[in-house]
């Protein structure tokens, strides 16, 4: 018999393009070799080019989703992803207390605090943003914000390497147990250069800025690719390695698709071994 392989469960709104969003976790934890489970938040209506409509499942049944799974199938792992409002977010956080998913609890729990689109449309409710801080940042494992997402959350532009130190700093003292503040969006550092804080110490994660619009979903890859890492038993700075390493090859190996920004792709991996064996 076939064993069952670890399971990592992503919080996240659907890309009806397939490029992010829970898409992008599925394809990312099937590529790691660990089963994906799913609590829909959001329905959004998007394409390569912009996201025209969004419909939010009731807070209700997506805290219904998180606990039907966690208690039959188990999860080893969970992530967020868009959560829009300020109601799913406070029913997620309660529903995480009561399967252990969280600091605190036995679930590693990573929070990307997605709060717009690659295009700029919103995907969280500006009410939300004190939701996010207050509710999940004290039960995040690791939150993976982006700079546009870390001047939301704590106030802080980040232009620089030191600016990206205070960042992380002032995302811990929000709570979370760990913080990795991405510099994509740094345009004028020549090398892409991800800063992972524990709390401690700072890790400066570089990679070549590749020449490439085709970015969709890298941030949905990287978190997700960190979930099934913890999912598969590695420990925090390992797994952030890892996605390091995972999301930088996944763009190396991106594709256009339709006449806007294309995805990401972890399918590369599909044909490598057992990855917790060896890196991307």
């Amino acid at each position: 018999m076939t064993p069952t392989p670890p399971r990592a469960l992503t919080i996240a709104g659907s890309d009806s393009g397939g490029g992010a969003g829970l898409q992008a976790d599925l394809r990312t934890f099937f590529a790691c070799r660990v089963h994906g489970l799913v609590a829909v938040t959001a329905v959004t209506v998007q394409n390569s080019l912009a996201v025209s409509a969004v419909a939010e499942i009731p807070a209700g049944i997506v805290a219904a989703q998180i606990e039907t799974v966690a208690t039959d199938i188990g999860v080893q792992a969970a992530k967020t992803g868009m959560l829009a409002s300020a109601e799913i977010i406070e029913a997620v956080a309660k529903a995480c207390d009561r399967v252990d998913i969280g600091q605190g609890g036995r679930i590693p729990f990573v929070v990307d605090p997605v709060a717009a689109s690659m295009h700029g449309d919103p995907l969280l409710h500006k009410d939300a943003l004190q939701a996010l801080r207050s509710e999940l940042f004290p039960r995040a494992t690791l939150v993976t914000p982006n700079l546009d997402e870390v001047a939301l959350l704590t106030g802080i532009g980040v232009r620089n390497r030191a600016d990206q130190r205070d960042a992380a700093v002032a995302l811990v003292e929000l709570g979370a147990g760990c913080a990795l503040v991405k510099g994509g969006h740094m345009r004028d550092d020549p090398e892409c250069v991800d800063l992972f804080y524990d709390g401690r110490t700072f890790t400066e994660l570089p990679a070549a800025r590749m020449d490439t619009k085709h970015t969709h979903g890298s941030g949905d890859t990287m978190a997700s690719s960190i979930t099934a890492a913890l999912a598969r038993g590695m420990d925090l700075p390992a797994a952030v390695r890892y996605g390091k390493r995972f999301v930088t090859r996944s763009v190396r190996a991106a594709y256009p698709l339709g006449a806007g920004v294309g995805p990401v792709s972890p399918m590369w991996r599909l044909a490598q071994e057992d990855p917790a064996e060896s890196g991307p």
